[in-house]
């Protein structure tokens, strides 16, 4: 056997690290059904409670009766329709862009951005909690990636050298909920000569004025980063996602990124329900308000327990416990108490670093997080 596949899952199991699926026999939501049991979900990403409103599950169907159910080709062959260009051009009016390109995962935007741009002669700099798209693709680059300390921009202005490459940072940290120094990325990029790519998946929807994202919570103007990605799977509670910026970088990618070229678009109908998200989130501040509302209860509260959260003012709350075994086990303890938890472990986060990734949404009540942080305190003792 060329492959000892069982001698490796069972070594990974071991350690505390095998990963496994759950099947859910409900929708996304505040609540998720798992074998037949109901759980108040702190796991997913639909921090707005979008993938469930109406007039957007109503304009996917309408796009399947219109378009049918997928976009048939690639999409420089017959895989590019109206929805698509439309989808397109209401980024750029929404974010600010001058143009935008779709793709079918953040996963595949950030590999196709990182590939189709930097050979050997370039260099880039990358945070070291970027996501494992961002480093996964940096390690697989002919260009040498330097990595610095987690938003530490006095050791990323040692290591950059003038006009060499892309500085790569995360606008809302996917594991840690906190948010990159844009302003100070900002100026080392253009002091340096350097482009810069921001990855928002987790704060687009969220964070800013109409939803705009880290970008527009922190008054950075769009066009002083060369390289936006953001996703439609988290706020927006659809999937796909898009990277933006001038023209010229969008007709390159669609020329060089194979990720784009070589893959079947993401179908029509879903362009239309990703359409309709945009718009119902430009507008859902109430939304946004009850999300921070529950951050601060949840930080409160878990101050008053004497729980470690880390520095994150975002949906995503990490419970620091350390050790693998013991996050998988808090987890179990929850899950108990009909709350689903999910325990997030090496190599996803550092070793040390085990933790429970609360993550708060909009659709959660205050009696919600009120029966968390009660569970938090009768596990976490």
């Amino acid at each position: 056997m060329p492959f000892d596949l069982p001698a490796v899952l069972a070594e990974r199991a071991f350690a505390g690290l095998r990963r496994q699926r759950v099947c859910l026999a409900s929708g996304q939501g505040r609540q998720i059904q798992v074998d037949g049991q109901w759980y108040l979900n702190f796991s997913g990403n639909d921090y707005l409670g979008a993938a469930s409103q109406p007039e957007i599950v109503q304009a996917w169907q309408a796009g399947l009766a219109r378009w049918g159910a997928g976009s048939g080709a690639s999409p420089l062959v017959t895989g590019y329709s109206q929805p698509h260009a439309q989808l397109e051009a209401q980024l750029c009016h929404w974010l600010g862009v001058e143009a935008a390109l779709l793709f079918s995962t953040g996963f595949a935007a950030n590999q196709a951005v990182i590939k189709a741009l930097l050979g050997k002669a370039h260099l880039q700099w990358q945070d070291r909690l970027n996501h494992a798209s961002l480093q996964e693709a940096g390690a697989a680059s002919p260009a040498p990636m330097r990595r610095f300390a987690h938003n530490d921009m006095a050791q990323l202005a040692r290591l950059l050298e003038p006009k060499r490459g892309l500085i790569i940072s995360e606008g809302v940290f996917s594991m840690d909920g906190d948010q990159a120094p844009l302003s100070e990325l900002v100026a080392l990029s253009e002091a340096s000569g350097n482009w810069l790519m921001i990855d928002d998946a987790h704060g687009l929807g969220v964070l800013g004025a109409a939803g705009r994202g880290t970008l527009a919570a922190q008054g950075i103007e769009p066009e002083r980063v060369q390289i936006l990605m953001g996703t439609f799977g988290k706020a927006l509670g659809c999937a796909g996602a898009f990277v933006a910026g001038s023209r010229q970088l969008v007709d390159y990618l669609a020329n060089f990124a194979r990720e784009y070229v070589y893959s079947t678009h993401l179908p029509p109908a879903q362009a239309e329900a990703v359409s309709a998200a945009i718009h119902w989130v430009q507008g859902a501040d109430a939304q946004r308000a009850r999300l921070q509302e529950h951050i601060h209860l949840l930080r409160d509260g878990a101050a008053r327990l004497g729980l470690t959260l880390g520095d994150s003012q975002t949906a995503i709350q990490p419970l620091l416990v350390g050790q693998s075994e013991a996050a998988l086990a808090l987890a179990e303890r929850l899950r108990a108490r009909g709350l689903w938890v999910t325990a997030i472990r090496p190599p996803t986060v550092p070793a040390g670093q085990a933790r429970l990734r609360l993550t708060l949404t909009a659709a959660h009540s205050p009696d919600d997080i009120q029966r968390l942080l009660s569970a938090l305190a009768e596990t976490s003792a």
